[in-house]
């Protein structure tokens, strides 16, 4: 995820709890829905776990873009 960003990533999860709490959850979220769509699970329950994952990659984009554009002023 955001491999363009990859050293503001590793910048932010030194200094920011935060972004490693977000950042973390994405990622056992898309660990989640691979294994829940390997065990056939309920698409509803799918879906849902996506829109939870999506949000929490706009948080963390989000977080992204502030810290880049605070460390340019």
């Amino acid at each position: 995820m955001f491999h363009e960003h990859r050293e503001v990533i590793a910048e932010l999860k030194q200094s920011d709890g935060h972004f490693v709490k977000v950042f973390e959850k994405h990622n056992g979220l898309d660990e989640e829905i691979a294994q829940m769509e390997k065990d056939l699970a309920d698409q509803f329950e799918i879906e849902k776990k996506k829109k939870e994952k999506l949000k929490l990659k706009d948080e963390v984009y989000n977080m992204i873009i502030k810290y880049k554009n605070e460390a340019v002023v």
